[in-house]
């Protein structure tokens, strides 16, 4: 019997790679799967298996694979029991209504009545209720950002990174449907034996470790004693900074764990209060 935990990724897409990456930092070692379709991480009891996106959800909920990485838009669309454990913090896009650029769309009440093509019949659908919109919406597998041009739909309803591929086809975007990002779901625990839900719970633990940490930088910097209380106050710790004393009797070091995003807010304060020799340093996992 195969007691490896199984957790199902894109075998070709813009998760792959991130989702691959993630594991990684989560300290398994897995070797590059090429075109095969299953894995076998070598020092930790997983199993990866390379599907489609779309099938994910699917086989996450019959319990085929235990977990499964996937797009929230794809798990919402499939309309899938599996559990949403994690957002993961990658993979981020929307889901938008786009108009030709001959006929611009300025109000919501706009797209009322009109034919909208899409791959997302049921978030679309969901989107067009909850604004008391009457639309036709056609349901399309494929190069949606064409229809207008054929003539087959007024509007679109499509995934949007870039918006280059709308800006080639000569579409602007409208109103946001939906914001989606990488997600982490599980199957049913009924499918599980305790000692793969033992596994589940380390894996999950790691990838914890893993978002914290990428959310996270480490501070270093010295600063003169008389500033001590300024500076603290200054940093977003997510808990009280260490104070070090230095061979110079009136500076210290302070190390602190910040939120990425906050150190371009506060390095000019910090300066201003006299702290210097200012390092940022990245952290490849943090257990909280």
């Amino acid at each position: 019997m195969n007691r490896n935990l199984k957790i199902a990724i894109q075998k070709k897409g813009r998760l792959t790679e991130r989702s691959l990456n993630m594991l990684k930092l989560c300290g398994i070692d897995i070797e590059n799967h090429s075109e095969r379709l299953t894995e076998t991480a070598r020092n930790f009891p997983l199993e990866l298996l390379f599907l489609r996106d779309d099938d994910i959800p699917e086989y996450v909920q019959d319990g085929v694979a235990d977990l499964g990485i996937v797009g929230l838009n794809v798990l919402i669309e499939s309309q899938s029991k599996a559990k949403l454990i994690e957002k993961l913090g990658f993979g981020r896009c929307s889901i938008l209504l786009a108009y030709p650029e001959s006929k611009p769309i300025s109000n919501i009440s706009d797209v009322n009545n009109k034919t909208i093509a899409t791959s997302f019949p049921f978030i679309l659908n969901k989107f067009l209720d909850e604004n008391n919109l009457n639309s036709k919406v056609i349901e399309l597998n494929g190069s949606v950002e064409i229809a207008p041009t054929l003539g087959v739909a007024d509007l679109i309803c499509d995934i949007v990174s870039t918006g280059n591929t709308l800006t080639m086809n000569k579409l602007k975007k409208s109103f946001k449907v939906f914001d989606s990002e990488a997600v982490l779901i599980r199957s049913d625990a009924s499918y599980l034996s305790n000692e793969k839900e033992k596994i589940l719970n380390n894996l999950v633990r790691r990838i914890n470790s893993a978002i914290s940490a990428k959310e996270s930088k480490y501070l270093m910097m010295n600063i003169p004693k008389d500033s001590l209380e300024k500076i603290v106050n200054i940093i977003p710790s997510l808990k009280s900074p260490t104070v070090l004393n230095l061979a110079e009797e009136n500076m210290l070091a302070i190390h602190a764990v910040i939120p990425s995003i906050k150190f371009w807010e506060i390095v000019d304060e910090l300066k201003f209060a006299g702290a210097s020799g200012i390092l940022l340093l990245p952290i490849d996992n943090m257990i909280l």
